[in-house]
């Protein structure tokens, strides 16, 4: 019934305002084929355009006022085509060291922000990406006021993204559209993503697609790889820092010399790090010893109206870490146990991609998408406990896209609208068992849960004033039962340089305990549950028995998400300041909330009730422009408050949420001289204060005391990079931390890791000091 309903209510909704379509698609290319992404594509004599996707591909609206578009990318000479009786073109920039004069920045922005999706994203392209060391997926943000990093605890090397104050596991992280990081992948998967493989990231805030399924929360991240059909035939990139870690990426694509129908690519990372350090004097490594090996074989096939993408990885990636050597033989004249941590990881994924196109006109295609994925990791920490875990996934999505009516007949025509529906599977298996043998404590998890679902999206687009989007889902849990997840946005242009959006809906998660809070395995803390944890909302959830083996379910988290974004294009004589200003809200409506307030000993899962809540507040403030010719600059500035309420003390009380910043300032800036010889990026950051859990007693002037809790002081990072370019290589040097600000003693009872009070999960800040780097990247590219 549920389902009829939401059909009922979108075909309704269809009918009222169902319109024929009035716009222009088309792709834009280089000399030799290849798509340019965030090419500038706008009506002649207007300020009315936008950027191209990242396959070069866009859709834009028609203008009443001009029946021309521009098409500018920096380098290249400028286009105009007549596109009058046209709804698909083809437009091929020519290389040109002589730009002509435009109304757009000479230098293209290395962050593009969708000017006509109702979603409130925003790409971070490959230059934006070169900007900084950027090893792998988790660094990549670095010069991103949206979103923050940081290690997960002091001894693994773990790290996890927050978006919007929310840890990472309530983002929905994708590889190309399909599922990424996610269940035990999430502790070190964004490592597993290095830099030089990532063509863009897309972030959107909020409420994301329905079609990419109902686990995006605070927002959803994509990553797009290398395409091996447009790919160099070979690229290098390599990398060594001064804390003796180094690695190389290498990257490779191919047409088939009798079919040129068919490419394929290889993609393949080795990363090593074999040198024991320890800045703070903990007697702990600040990282572990790393060896990585990281292969994709991936492949492109298109005839006609038909195109099919197949993709391989796999995964082994070793980590030893814990006690020093000098420690370690201090032990052994001791007779002491040494406390050494061995993480152990295999992965192997893949996927398949099958796209029809029906009627080009029409906007009518069928996708097919197939993914699977195995995970194993063996993990001890110290003497006495270990986690040893794998997972299985698999996963299918069907989308069926149509545009409605009889297609665009016209070019006057004002509206559009777009109708997708589809079927999901997503299917996941578990089989963990993290234990203590010092304590005899264990916990077993085994879980297997299919989730099938129906999907319904609708969009309605009104020339470039109103985008509305209107989507639904209604999924089966095997293990949950029904639920339906309701989203909408809506994008509002009263004027061409003011851009509003709004967005609501609800998204869902089947929490895994063991590996969202994992960092409490590097401690001497174990999970524990309330009584009333027995049952809740109909749901059966199993009492931990710490003097036993428990086999446990946890409710399904279900989030309420709502916001508001605007963003101004301001003129600014022959460029654009871009001011945008937004504000969300997140409520956990059900789930479990981990109280690292309850003890030293102890992480507490509460369920949520009246009397334990979880909900969190973002504001943020951004503004970017070119200042100069080839000198951009973007500020920022976030304001985060997420509320936790529980019982403290003996008492009920909203507070902080612990170990989370209050703020983040960010400035970065980048100029590149003319003919692009050289670059220089600088980055500030100032990152803010916050709260430590009860029980934590601060020493040090890194803290300080408010009413019954500590807080850590904000603290502030600079990070530069220096390149220079030459006709097929650059090379980069550049220094991290370069106010070689560390936290103090981020191990606690690091000189006895077996006491009650061994601890290396309070990390608020950076473990490493100040770290110099250098590498090179070359590419052989076709003549």
């Amino acid at each position: 019934m549920k389902v009829l309903r939401a059909f009922l209510v979108l075909a309704s909704m269809i009918l009222a305002l169902q319109v024929q379509s009035a716009t222009i698609s088309g792709i834009v290319l280089d000399d030799n084929g290849d798509p340019l992404v965030g090419a500038n594509v706008y009506w002649e004599g207007t300020t009315d355009g936008m950027a191209t996707d990242v396959d070069g591909k866009f859709t834009i609206q028609t203008n009443a006022e001009s029946k021309r578009l521009i098409t500018s990318y920096t380098g290249y000479r400028n286009d105009t085509t007549a596109v009058k009786g046209k709804s698909n073109i083809t437009i091929v920039l020519v290389d040109d060291l002589v730009l002509d004069q435009v109304t757009i920045s000479a230098r293209k922005m290395a962050v593009l922000r969708s000017r006509t999706s109702a979603f409130d994203t925003e790409t971070l392209s490959g230059e934006e990406l070169c900007k900084a060391a950027c090893c792998n997926l988790s660094e990549s943000f670095e010069t991103s006021a949206s979103v923050d990093v940081a290690y997960s605890d002091a001894a693994t090397g773990a790290k996890q993204i927050r978006l919007l104050g929310l840890s990472g596991t309530y983002v929905q992280l994708l590889n190309e559209n399909t599922p990424g990081v996610r269940g035990l992948g999430q502790n070190f998967g964004l490592e597993y993503i290095p830099g030089p493989w990532m063509y863009s990231i897309q972030v959107s805030k909020g409420t994301s697609s329905v079609i990419n399924g109902y686990e995006a929360i605070s927002g959803q991240i994509n990553v797009e790889l290398q395409k091996p059909q447009l790919t160099d035939p070979l690229s290098i990139n390599a990398m060594f820092n001064s804390e003796l870690h180094q690695e190389v990426n290498m990257t490779g694509g191919w047409k088939m010399r009798n079919n040129k129908n068919i490419s394929t690519g290889v993609l393949a990372h080795i990363q090593s790090g074999s040198y024991e350090m320890d800045h703070n004097n903990d007697g702990f490594m600040d990282m572990p010893k790393t060896n990585q090996l990281n292969l994709i074989n991936r492949w492109n096939f298109k005839h006609g109206d038909y195109t099919a993408q197949v993709f391989v990885r796999g995964i082994y990636d070793h980590r030893m870490g814990g006690q020093m050597r000098s420690r370690r033989m201090e032990n052994d004249k001791n007779n002491v146990p040494d406390y050494a941590i061995d993480l152990t990881t295999n992965r192997i994924e893949g996927f398949m991609k099958n796209g029809f196109l029906i009627n080009e006109d029409q906007g009518m295609s069928i996708g097919i998408i197939t993914a699977a994925s195995y995970h194993d990791q063996r993990n001890d920490y110290g003497i006495y406990r270990s986690w040893n875990a794998d997972q299985t996934n698999a996963y299918f999505n069907a989308i069926f896209q149509t545009n409605l009516g009889e297609g665009r007949v016209a070019e006057e025509d004002d509206h559009e609208n777009k109708l997708s529906v589809g079927v999901s599977v997503n299917y996941d298996r578990y089989d963990e068992r993290a234990e203590d043998d010092h304590q005899s404590l264990q916990l077993r998890r085994r879980s297997d849960e299919i989730t099938p679902g129906v999907f319904v999206e609708y969009t309605y687009m009104f020339r470039d004033k109103v985008t509305l989007l209107l989507g639904v889902r209604e999924d089966y849990s095997s293990v949950y039962g029904w639920f339906t997840t309701p989203r909408a946005n809506v994008r509002l242009a009263p004027w061409k340089w003011w851009h509003i959006r709004g967005s609501v809906g609800l998204g869902y998660r089947s929490p895994n305990v063991i590996a969202d809070n994992a960092s409490f395995l590097v401690s001497n803390r174990w999970l524990e549950s309330t009584s009333k944890v027995a049952y809740h909302q109909q749901k059966t959830i199993q009492n931990f028995d710490n003097a036993g083996v428990s086999n446990f379910e946890t409710p399904q988290e279900c989030a309420l998400n709502t916001g508001f974004s605007t963003t101004f294009y301001i003129p600014m004589g022959s460029r654009e300041l871009q001011l945008s200003g937004e504000y969300y809200y997140t409520k956990f409506l059900d789930g479990i909330v981990a109280d690292w307030d309850y003890s030293a000993k102890s992480l507490l899962l509460r369920p949520i009730g009246d009397d334990v809540q979880s909900f969190g507040n973002n504001w943020q403030v951004e503004l970017n422009m070119e200042l100069l010719r080839g000198w951009t600059i973007t500020t920022a500035f976030r304001y985060t408050d997420v509320k936790n309420r529980y019982e403290i003390n003996g008492k009920v009380q909203t507070v902080d949420k612990p170990l989370t910043n209050k703020f983040k300032g960010i400035v970065t800036t980048s100029y590149q001289t003319p003919l692009k010889k050289w670059q220089f990026d600088f980055t500030a950051q100032f990152n803010g204060y916050g709260r430590m859990p009860a029980y934590f007693m601060g020493h040090g002037d890194q803290y300080y005391k408010s009413g019954d809790f500590y807080y850590h002081k904000w603290y502030p990072q600079l990070l530069g990079q220096i390149t220079h370019y030459f006709r097929k290589c650059s090379v980069y040097v550049g220094a991290e931390n370069m106010t070689d600000f560390r936290q103090h003693n981020p191990v606690i009872s690091g000189n006895d890791p077996y006491n009650d009070n061994f601890d290396a999960s309070m990390v608020w800040g950076p473990i490493n000091g100040w770290k110099l780097y250098a590498g090179f990247r070359w590419a052989l590219t076709e003549d």
